[in-house]
C-alpha cells in the first residue's frame, strides 16, 4: 500500500512539473462595507469550494459577531442564534482556526445565517476553503450547504470585528456579479471527470452531477449557446519505473498515460491501465460525436455507461462500452481510430493534448483534483450540482443575451423521438422504456395498462406480474390451431414463460411434442396411438376402453357392471332415505296428536266426563 502512494505521488509531482507556470488561481468575490462610513471600501474574498455561491448576484447583510464559539467549531445555542430573514441577512462571522472550513459553514448555517465569512488568522494570500476527507463528513453535511462562504485577510477581519463588538452595525455587500467573466453571448465550459466509479464520495458526486445536470447542458449545446468540452486527468510514469509491475499495470503506451489503481491494490480487481482506456474511450465519443453534429451525445453515453457497465456491478469493460456506442448510434469503427493502439510505444494525440491542458493558462489554474468545473476558463467554486451549476454557466452569458432556460427552471427535452433514445423498445406492442424527463431521457421499463415491465431498459425489459398475459402474451409464445390455443404464459406466475403440457421449448417458441413416436404415451398391450397438436389420441382393440390415467384398457362390461352396481348402491341410500323420512313423519306426527289432546282435554272435557259431574253441581245449587 505504501508503494502505491509513493507512485501516485511520484506520478502527480511529475505532472504538475511539466510547466513552471503550475500554479492554482484562489477565485474571488467583491466584499463591500456600506456602513458604518469609516470602513467603508471594497474588499476580495475567496470563494469556497463548497455550499452555493451566487454567481452574478449580491448579498446585503447585516455583519454578526459571535461572543462565544467564535471558531463556529461547535454548534451555537439556541434555535437559529443569528435568523436571517428577506429583509434583513445575517452574515456571519467567524475566526479561522481548531477545524474544517466547512464545519464552521455548516454551523453557521443551522444558526440561520444567510452567509458566512471566515477571517484569516495570519497574514498570508487569500487561500480557497476547500472540503475536508471523506472520512471527515461522518454526518454528510457538506453535501447539505447550501449557503455561500468566503475566507477574508486577517487585516479586514479585525476592523469588522471591532465595529461589531463596540454595537455598531456593519452593513456589508457580497458581490459575484464580476466572479464569472460574461463577455458574449456563448459560454465554454469544460468538466474534468474521471470513468472510475470506485473512489469514493468524490466519484459519486461528479456522477450524480452528470446525470442531474445533463438535460440543460444538451438543451444548452443543441441550441448553440455553449460550448462543452469533457476533459480527463491522467499522469505520466517517470522513466526509472517503467519496467515495474506498477506501472505496466497503471499504464499505457509504455508509460506516458496512467491513472491510480481503482482498488488501491495491485493483486486484484481493476488495473489503472483499465481506466485510462475507458477515459480515452469517452474523450473520443465526444470528438466523433462533435464531428457528426452530435456533441451532446456524450452526456448520453457517461451516464448509459455508469449504469450498465458499472465497476460495483464488475461490468466494466470494452465490451459493455462498445455495447453503449451502439445503442446511441454512434459510428465504433471512428471511436476505434480515434483511441489508436494503447500498447504501442508512441504518443496518443488525444491524450497527449489533455496532459498540456491540466496545466493552467491564463485565468484558469491548474487542475489537480477531480471533479472540476471551468466556465469561461475560470474554475467554479462550490457544490456541484445541477441547480448551482446552471446559474454559474448563467452568469456566464453577457447581459440580455442569457437563453430562456436561464430564465425559467422548466426544461424540455425530446430525445426519445431520435433512434428512441437508445432505449428498449417493442415496436410490435410500441411500448418503450425511454421516458422524456428535464434531466435528459432516461431508459426505464414502463407500466403499460397496469402492467409492469422489468429489466435494465436498455437491452430488455419484460412484462412481470398477474396482468402479463394480457399484453402480447407476456412476450411468450401462443399457437392457435384447430381452434384451440396454447399459451406459454401462465397468470399464475408473475414472470418467466413455460411450454403448456404437450409441447416442449424455453417459453417463447414451443413445438409439439410427439408424444406417440418418443413412446410417452399409448403403450398397453393392443393400443394404438395417433399424435395431435398439443396431445394425442389413443384407441385399444376391440371393444375394450381406453382409461389415459392408468395408460391401459379394460372391458366395457366390466364398465357396465360398475355403473349398476353404483346404481344399486345409489338406490339403496335413497331407499333408507325415504324410509328415514316416513318414520320420521309418523313418530312426529303420533307425538303432536297426543300433546293437542293433553291440551284440549283441559279446556274441552268430554261428555261422559261432563255427565259424572252434573249431580254435584245440582246439590250444590
Amino acid at each position: 500500500m505504501g508503494g502505491f502512494r509513493e507512485l501516485v505521488t511520484v506520478l502527480l509531482v511529475s505532472a504538475l512539473l511539466v510547466s513552471v507556470r503550475a500554479r492554482f488561481i484562489v477565485e474571488k468575490g467583491s466584499i463591500s462595507v456600506v456602513s458604518p462610513d469609516h470602513l467603508r471600501g471594497g474588499h476580495d474574498g475567496a470563494i469556497a469550494n463548497f455550499g452555493v455561491p451566487d454567481y452574478g448576484g449580491t448579498m446585503m447583510g447585516i455583519v454578526a459577531y459571535p461572543g462565544k464559539g467564535s471558531n463556529g467549531c461547535e454548534k451555537f445555542d439556541g434555535d437559529k442564534s443569528f435568523a436571517s430573514s428577506p429583509s434583513r441577512p445575517v452574515v456571519l462571522l467567524l475566526d479561522r482556526g481548531d477545524c474544517y472550513f466547512a464545519l464552521k459553514v455548516w454551523h453557521g448555517q443551522e444558526a440561520g445565517a444567510a452567509a458566512v465569512l471566515v477571517a484569516d488568522n495570519i497574514d498570508e494570500p487569500l487561500i480557497t476553503m476547500d472540503t475536508p476527507e471523506e472520512s471527515s463528513d461522518a454526518e454528510g453535511y457538506i453535501e447539505k450547504i447550501r449557503i455561500p462562504s468566503a475566507l477574508i485577510n486577517r487585516s479586514f477581519g479585525e476592523s469588522l470585528k471591532k465595529a461589531v463588538e463596540k454595537n455598531q452595525e456593519v452593513l456589508i455587500k457580497i458581490d459575484w456579479t464580476e466572479s464569472m467573466p460574461h463577455p458574449d453571448s456563448r459560454v465554454e465550459y469544460e468538466l474534468w471527470t474521471n470513468s472510475n466509479d470506485e473512489c469514493g464520495i468524490r466519484c459519486d458526486e461528479q456522477m450524480n452531477f452528470v446525470k442531474n445536470f445533463k438535460g440543460h447542458a444538451q438543451i444548452l449545446e443543441r441550441m448553440g449557446y455553449t460550448l462543452f468540452t469533457p476533459h480527463y486527468i491522467t499522469w505520466y510514469c517517470p522513466e526509472a519505473f517503467l519496467l515495474s509491475k506498477q506501472c505496466k499495470s497503471q499504464c499505457i503506451n509504455h508509460g506516458r498515460y496512467c491513472a491510480p489503481d481503482p482498488e488501491q491494490d495491485f493483486g486484484e480487481g481493476y488495473e489503472g491501465k483499465d481506466v485510462v482506456i475507458e477515459n480515452l474511450r469517452q474523450l473520443c465519443v465526444h470528438r466523433v460525436a462533435n464531428e457528426s453534429g452530435r456533441s451532446w451525445v456524450w452526456w448520453d453515453f457517461v451516464t448509459d455507461f455508469h449504469i450498465r457497465c458499472s465497476m460495483k456491478k464488475k461490468k466494466y469493460s470494452k465490451e459493455c462500452g462498445e455495447d453503449v456506442i451502439k445503442s446511441l448510434g454512434l459510428p465504433l469503427e471512428k471511436i476505434l481510430k480515434c483511441m489508436g493502439d494503447p500498447d504501442a510505444d508512441v504518443d496518443n494525440e488525444v491524450l497527449k493534448n489533455e496532459q498540456e491542458r491540466q496545466i493552467g493558462r491564463g485565468s484558469r489554474g491548474d487542475v489537480t483534483i477531480l471533479p472540476t468545473l471551468v466556465i469561461n476558463n475560470v474554475q467554479y467554486r462550490g457544490k456541484l450540482e445541477r441547480s448551482s451549476v446552471l446559474k454559474a454557466v448563467c452568469a456566464g452569458f453577457e447581459e440580455s443575451t442569457e437563453p430562456p432556460i436561464c430564465l425559467s427552471g422548466d426544461i424540455e427535452t425530446n430525445e426519445c423521438l431520435e433512434r428512441n433514445g437508445g432505449c428498449w423498445q417493442d415496436t410490435k406492442s410500441n411500448i418503450t422504456a425511454c421516458k422524456d424527463t428535464f434531466r435528459g431521457r432516461v431508459c426505464q421499463c414502463p407500466v403499460v395498462n397496469g402492467v409492469q415491465y422489468s429489466g435494465d431498459g436498455y437491452t430488455n425489459c419484460e412484462a412481470v406480474g398477474p396482468a402479463r398475459c394480457t399484453v402480447d402474451n407476456g412476450g411468450c409464445w401462443s399457437g392457435t390451431r384447430d381452434r384451440q390455443t396454447f399459451s406459454a404464459c401462465s397468470e399464475s406466475e408473475i414472470k418467466g414463460c413455460h411450454c403448456p403440457e404437450g409441447f416442449r421449448g424455453d417459453g417463447y417458441h414451443c413445438e409439439d411434442i410427439n408424444e406417440c413416436k418418443e413412446g410417452l404415451a399409448c403403450q398397453c398391450d393392443g393400443c394404438t396411438c395417433k399424435n395431435t397438436w398439443g396431445g394425442y389420441d389413443c384407441k385399444c382393440r376391440g371393444d375394450l376402453l381406453y382409461i389415459k390415467e392408468q395408460d391401459t384398457c379394460i372391458g366395457r362390461n366390466s364398465s357396465r357392471f360398475g355403473w349398476f352396481l353404483t346404481f344399486i348402491i345409489l338406490a339403496g341410500f335413497a331407499g333408507v332415505g325415504v324410509a328415514g323420512y316416513i318414520f320420521y313423519k309418523y313418530r312426529l306426527r303420533s307425538y303432536m296428536d297426543s300433546e293437542i289432546m293433553a291440551i284440549m282435554s283441559q279446556y274441552m272435557p268430554l261428555d261422559n266426563q261432563q255427565n259424572e259431574a252434573q249431580p254435584l253441581r245440582q246439590g250444590q245449587v
